[in-house]
């Protein structure tokens, strides 16, 4: 069972991620509160040490609080020797590649759906109850011909939006799934994809090349150039700059 604590000043906010993840499967609401009264709640969850009976496994982050933002609590509990997973519920989606540079397990988007949010605890689950065994990549079922592949996520440099569906591209091919570019967009968010069109998806680390031609803005990944629409194209060299200033 998961303990888990939710930060966010607003107590509205509160009460939908309380509600939300109460009736969750696999999480144990440990309180609800403040950044303050969360950050002395957490330091003594972490000096009770994993066997405590009443330790922190994940905490969900909301990004704007008023003095200390979610971001600068993520990198104080960073400091721990055991920190707790993290999980940002926001809702602005600028923050997804300091969340990513953070470690961050999830990052949920506001309004918050209780099925996406299933999915965050799901994943914190995995990670908390994991073996030893080395952590394989996340992979993402694809089917072909009647036979199901499965495609390691760090394989895929941009996804293409198809109504309903999204083609995948790779290296060695592309691959049509029936999962919406939005949803890939919200769960690999904290994997450093970026939307840079309504209909591309994109993976920062893939990008070879930033152009600018008259006003216009596109990207290159390795043979194929894509467009990037005005609303996101600051975004992207934002982004593009902060993460080759390391």
């Amino acid at each position: 069972m998961l303990r888990v604590l939710a930060v966010d000043d607003e107590e509205p906010a509160l009460g939908s991620c309380s509600t939300c993840c109460a009736p969750t499967p696999g999480a144990d609401r440990r309180g609800r509160r403040g950044r303050h009264r969360a950050l002395r709640r957490i330091g003594r969850a972490l000096e009770t040490g994993p066997d405590g009976d009443d330790g922190i496994d994940v905490v969900f982050l909301d990004i704007h609080m008023p003095g200390l933002t979610g971001l600068d609590v993520a990198r104080l509990l960073a400091g721990f020797a055991r920190p707790p997973h993290i999980v940002f519920v926001t809702a602005h989606e600028g923050f997804a590649l300091q969340a990513f540079d953070l470690k961050a397990v999830d990052y949920v988007l506001k309004p918050v759906r209780r099925e996406r949010l299933a999915e965050a605890v799901r994943r914190v689950h995995e990670l908390v109850h994991a073996t030893a065994a080395p952590a394989a990549s996340e992979q993402i079922p694809v089917e072909l011909g009647g036979v199901t592949r499965f495609v390691p996520v760090d394989d895929i440099a941009y996804v293409e939006a198809h109504g309903d569906y999204a083609r995948l591209h790779t290296d060695h091919g592309s691959h049509l799934v029936r999962i919406p570019i939005s949803t890939l967009e919200e769960r690999w968010a904290a994997r450093g994809f970026v939307r840079i069109h309504r209909s591309h998806l994109v993976a920062l680390g893939r990008i070879d090349e930033l152009r600018l031609d008259a006003g216009a803005t596109s990207v290159r990944i390795g043979d194929t150039d894509l467009a990037v629409s005005r609303r996101h194209a600051r975004t992207l060299r934002d982004l593009l700059m902060r993460r080759a200033g390391g």
